[in-house]
Parts: structure tokens; C-alpha cells; sequence
């Protein structure tokens, strides 16, 4: 037998390889093996198998294959992830492989025990031991059983992962526990092993995962242990041997959808998963999707309430119109928010503020010509930060704000800083709380996530007054001491052109209104917006379902999801020209082929930001009653005389 191979670094080109008749078994596609390259032995992924070799050149031997966890579930999840993204198997199989192409070659020491005894000393809630004893029939006698876990924020959501994460150990099973972001996922980590001890064994597998560690976690995954692997995206496409149990924690958010091709939505793809090996899987938020939400009613997914704070009470919440007139310090905070600050200062109580803007100004005009500093490299406005620089938050690029307009040559004066950021915020409340301990907290303090993490122990251990931030802060920490949460620009991302714009506003606003009064009485949110909006009634969380029902309905008269199926084609390429034609010539033979009265096609259209590192973007979409029907569309498009990269993505979020 010979294989076709890729290797995982450099040398793109695929080559052949004699399989020896003691490997024939254990090589099949997507099988990692070592393979002589010139003077070098380096990994490589099968990619095709045959008889004998498209090749007149004389071939060498595979060497070894890689150890792979036995997982007999897992090559078929792959294929039909691969299938419901248009893409070849090869592509997830070549992440994995990439992995084990730079982990450290050698034997690592174990940092913890191995999984035994029991944990989680906490007594459970009445409401908590029901999801627990719910779910663990399903863990014992395994069966495919999504579980909508609604817990209001303080429900104590956690303690009930804790609890099955727990009794799935105890069956030697493994679990993969799933956040939409790194820096909660290095949270959980660190709080799961402080609190469960050696009763499981917790690994990371995510971009803040040492080489070192990845590698111990691959050896326990080759030799079966039970393990609980916490992370973001990355933990989907791991090979697990006994895998039992699936949780998603804040499984609402958009975090979950990949930005690079192929754009997988890892809640979706472990539910498919949970699907493929018959297993539960947890879905936990205090706001939940409107689509999970739906799932509960059209597919029978089980649904549980967590209707109390574990401690503290709900906070009150005000809403406050920025627009409204008087005289005051700044037009950002209002007299009421001020008044509210400056009471929680007195009482030696904690206050977050919320703006979902990094940096100092949006962007900066010139009021004589109009002139807008903008990315010379992208579609945007470039925002300025509070070193005087202007940056581009898409491509990286920055450059000093210059003393007069390039367009007319009006002095610094003439130039307007519009907008309010998160830098801008924090020098409006130290002008006005001089004596506050204030601080920051955005994607650009958590690039490096030491300083991020000291921020956070600090602002938990009471060091810090004030925190403003972005929604790096809206989920997942517990401040026993805040009392009082401000919202900034509360519908300052309501008006954004996306079909879900209302949900995802409306689940950001009660998630950072829920980091207030998580474990005493009395705190409260104002909530400052500058235009009108209906959303802003249903800013409690006993009030989030009632807005879900109203979201259906008028998604189902819409026909948007989860009625209908959305898929995105995105074009890039540097030609303005050229994506023109190609989107022009994409949404014509889409049309020609579009058979079913039931499928529509939208496009093509510029998205607001439509130019990225000088490649434009065009996008087009197509609804449809299955992603079959749209997925078979696709196919009958000859994508090939394009030049441009075609980009597929079911199911899009903003």
C-alpha cells in the first residue's frame, strides 16, 4: 500500500510513501506518520491512499506512526464537520497534526495527580441537585441529551459543572469543558484545580497552553486517562478516548465563532459532536440564544431554570438618556451615574464601568475640511489612544496623530477627537475622583495576560476603585464587592447591520448589569443610551425570556434563524476589480442554479468593514429551509475560475 503525505512545516507539496505491512492497519487519512525527508525523519498527514503510486519515482518507507488516542468516534465527527463546511477532512486533521509538529519531543513530568477520590464539598441548591440528578443517568448509561442550563448570572452555574464534572470522572470518563474566551478559560483552570483538587485531572488546550503542557495532555489522551480539557476552540478537534460529558459555559456568545477559514462555531460543532458519540452536553448562560431557545421548544432539548443568586440580590436597574440637557462634568457620565459613583466610593464599595470601545476617541476630523484619519490599509477609521497614536484595531498598523490635518493643513486645534473609548473614560473619572483607584480592562490590557491577571487579583482583592472595561468584563467574574455597574453607550451596537443585533446587545447589557450585587444587597445599574429602544425594557433577567418570544416572532415572519438556514460566501481578494466581477459572476450562477423556490440569494454586498491589510471583501448569502439545500447549491457553482479566496461559513454570527 502507498500513501500520499503533506508535511505539517515548509514543503507543501504532497509526496508518496511505501506503507510497511506492519503499519497497513493503523494507516488510514488523516493518520499522523513519520516520514524520511531527505536527510531528516519529520511528521506528515496521509492525505490520499492507493494501490500503487501516481508516481514514476521510486519511493521510501514510512517510519513510524504517531500514538493516536483510541477514539473510534472521532475520524467520523471530522467527516461530517469537514461535510457541513464544504472543506476536506484533511483541514482539521492537519491542526491536530500541526500540534504534534511543535510540541517538545520529550518525556514531561506530571504537574498534578491522577484523577481519584471526590470533590466538590459545596451543598447544592434545590435547583442544582435537579440539573445534576438529571443529568447523570446520561452519563452512566450513555445517550445524546442536550441540557439548556438558564441561570440567572450568580445561579451558581459553575458548581453544578463542578458536581458532574466530578461523578463523569469517576466513571473514567473525560470531558471537555468549553469558554468563549482564553482569558476565562485560564480563570476556570485555575479555580477547577484550587477547588476539585486531585479528585479531576484538569489540562488547558488553548492558545495560552505551554508546548510543555499540550504534550502532557497528548500523552494522557494516547494512554486513555480520564481528563478534563478546558478551553476555547481548540479542544473540539481533539481525539478523547471515553469521552462522557460536553459543557459550554456562556454558550450564547459570539466568541465561539472562529474568525479564520474554516469558520467553525465550536458550540455547534460539540453539539454535533455530543450527537456523533451519543453523549450529554450542557449548554450554560443567563442568556441564552434565541436559537437554543427555540431548540427547547421544536427539538425537545431538556430545559432548566436556576431562577436565584447562590448569594446577593438582583441589582436595581435605571436607564439614563445621555442626550437628556443640564450641565455636568462630562457628556458621558451623567449627573445620576456621577452622584451613584461617587456614593459607592464613600461606602468603600467597588463600581464597574462598562464601554464596549477600546481606546481614547473613535476617530479624529477635521471640523474645517471634514478630513477622517483612516487605515491606508483597511476600510476604517483609525482610533486614538491616549499616547497620542492613531491605530487601526484590524490590521495593527499606527502612527503618530500629526500637529495638522493632511487634507487642509488646519492646525491641531481644528482637529476633533469624536467618540469615547476605554482610555478616554478612564481620564474623564480620574478628573473627576482624583482620590479613586481607577483601571482598565480591554483587549489591550489583555494582551499580555500577566498584567491582565494581576489586574483582575487586584481589583478582586479590593485594590482597585474602579474598573473600566470592555466586554472582557461581562462574563464569568465574581466581585463580591461591586455594587454598581455603568453602561456607558448602552445601544451603541443595536444599530449594526446583522439579523441579531437586538439579541446580542440586549444578552452584553444583562451580563455586565449581572457582575452587580452578586453577594450583598442593594447595588444597582444605570444604563445610559442616547437613543430610544425597546430593548431597554427587558434590561432585567426575569425579563429575558419575554424578549426572546417577541425575537421569534418576528424572525419567523422575517424568515431569518431559527426558522431559516444562513450561510455567508465571503470573497477576498486585492483586486477591487477582480471581486467585483467574481461577486457579480458568484450571485449569477447561484441564481441560475437556484432551483427551490424555498432558497434566496443576497448580494453581493460590501460589508462595513469591506477592506482588511489592503484585500476587499465582498459577501454573499443565502437562506434556505436546510443547509443540505444551501450546501448543495454551493456545489453547483464552478468556483474555480475565481481567482479570489471563497470563504464558506454556515450559520454566521455578528
Amino acid at each position: 500500500m502507498y500513501v500520499q503525505v503533506r508535511m505539517l512545516k515548509g514543503l507543501s507539496t504532497h509526496l508518496w510513501y511505501r506503507v510497511p505491512t506492519n503499519l497497513q492497519r493503523q494507516c488510514c487519512v488523516g493518520t499522523i506518520v513519520q516520514v524520511p525527508l531527505r536527510e531528516r525523519v519529520v511528521p506528515a498527514v496521509i492525505v490520499w491512499r492507493a494501490g500503487k503510486p501516481d508516481s514514476g519515482f521510486s519511493v521510501r518507507d514510512i517510519q513510524s506512526v504517531e500514538p493516536f488516542p483510541r477514539d473510534n468516534h472521532f475520524h467520523p465527527f471530522v467527516s461530517s464537520l469537514a461535510s457541513y463546511h464544504r472543506i476536506n477532512p484533511i483541514t482539521f486533521s492537519r491542526r491536530i497534526a500541526h500540534f504534534l509538529g511543535e510540541k517538545e519531543r520529550k518525556v514531561v513530568e506530571g504537574r498534578q495527580g491522577d484523577a481519584a477520590g471526590v470533590g466538590c464539598a459545596t451543598a447544592l441548591t434545590d435547583e442544582q441537585q435537579h440539573v445534576v440528578d438529571a443529568v447523570e443517568p446520561a452519563l452512566t448509561e450513555p445517550r445524546f441529551m442536550p441540557v439548556v442550563l438558564h441561570g440567572v448570572t450568580g445561579s451558581g452555574k459553575t458548581e453544578v459543572y463542578k458536581q458532574l464534572l466530578v461523578k463523569n470522572s469517576g466513571l473514567k470518563k473525560s470531558a471537555l469543558l468549553l469558554l468563549p474566551e482564553v482569558t476565562l478559560a485560564v480563570e476556570f483552570e485555575r479555580r477547577l484545580r484550587s477547588e476539585l483538587g486531585d479528585a479531576v485531572a484538569i489540562h488547558g488546550f488553548h492558545s495560552a497552553t505551554s508546548a510543555k503542557d499540550k504534550l502532557l495532555l497528548w500523552q494522557k489522551l494516547v494512554a486513555g486517562e480520564p481528563v478534563v480539557i478546558v478551553g476555547v476552540h481548540l479542544p473540539v478537534l481533539l481525539p478523547v478516548a471515553r469521552l462522557g460529558l460536553i459543557i459550554v459555559d456562556e454558550e450564547h456568545e459570539v466568541g465561539y465563532q472562529e474568525k479564520k477559514h474554516p469558520r467553525v462555531h465550536t458550540r455547534d460543532a460539540v453539539v454535533m459532536r455530543a450527537h456523533t458519540y451519543g453523549i450529554p452536553i450542557v449548554l450554560g448562560s443567563a442568556t441564552p440564544s434565541v436559537s437554543t431557545l427555540y431548540n427547547v421548544q421544536a427539538r425537545g432539548w431538556r430545559y432548566f431554570r436556576l431562577e436565584r443568586r447562590f448569594a446577593g440580590s438582583f441589582p436595581a436597574v435605571r436607564v439614563a438618556r445621555l442626550s437628556d440637557g443640564g450641565q455636568r462634568h462630562s457628556f458621558w457620565i451623567t449627573r445620576e451615574l456621577q452622584r451613584a459613583i461617587a456614593d459607592r466610593l464613600v461606602k468603600k464599595e467597588q463600581v464597574i464601568i462598562f464601554i464596549n470601545r477600546r481606546g481614547y476617541s473613535f476617530f479624529v476630523q477635521c471640523k474645517r475640511c471634514s478630513y477622517i484619519f483612516s487605515c491606508q490599509l483597511c476600510s476604517v477609521s483609525l482610533t486614538l489612544h491616549s499616547d497620542g497614536r492613531l491605530s487601526c484595531h484590524y490590521c495593527g498598523s499606527s502612527q503618530q496623530l500629526p500637529s495638522s490635518c493632511p487634507g487642509c493643513q488646519a492646525g491641531a486645534k481644528e482637529l476633533l477627537k469624536k467618540g469615547v473609548g476605554t482610555q478616554q473614560v478612564v481620564s474623564i473619572l480620574e478628573k473627576m475622583f482624583p482620590r479613586a483607584r481607577i483601571a482598565r480592562a480591554d483587549l489591550d490590557s489583555t494582551v499580555k495576560r500577566k498584567r491582565w491577571q494581576e489586574t483582575m487579583s487586584q481589583f478582586a482583592d479590593g485594590e482597585i476603585d474602579i474598573m473600566v472595561g470592555t466586554q472582557t468584563i461581562t462574563k464569568g467574574y465574581d466581585f463580591a464587592n461591586v455594587t454598581l455597574v455603568g453602561i456607558l453607550w448602552a445601544d451603541l451596537n443595536l444599530h449594526f447591520p446583522v439579523y441579531n443585533a437586538a439579541e446580542t446587545t440586549l444578552q452584553q447589557l444583562v451580563q455586565v448589569a449581572g457582575r452587580a450585587g452578586r453577594t450583598r444587597a442593594g447595588a444597582e445599574v444605570i444604563v445610559q443610551m442616547l437613543s430610544e429602544d425597546t430593548i431597554f425594557s427587558y434590561l432585567r433577567e426575569q425579563d429575558y425570556e419575554r424578549f426572546c418570544r417577541g425575537e421569534l416572532t418576528a424572525r419567523r415572519e422575517s424568515g431569518y434563524p431559527p426558522f431559516k438556514r444562513l450561510a455567508e460566501i465571503e470573497l477576498r481578494n486585492e483586486s477591487e476589480q477582480v471581486i467585483e466581477a467574481e461577486a457579480i459572476y458568484a450571485v449569477e450562477q447561484l441564481l441560475a442554479g437556484c432551483a427551490d423556490e424555498g432558497v434566496h440569494v443576497l448580494g453581493p454586498a460590501r460589508p462595513p468593514v469591506h477592506k482588511i491589510k489592503q484585500v476587499h471583501i465582498r459577501r454573499i448569502y443565502i437562506k434556505g429551509c436546510s443547509m443540505q439545500k444551501i450546501g448543495d447549491l454551493l456545489d453547483s457553482v464552478n468556483f474555480s475560475r475565481c481567482r479570489s479566496t471563497i470563504i464558506f461559513t454556515p450559520n454566521p454570527v455578528s
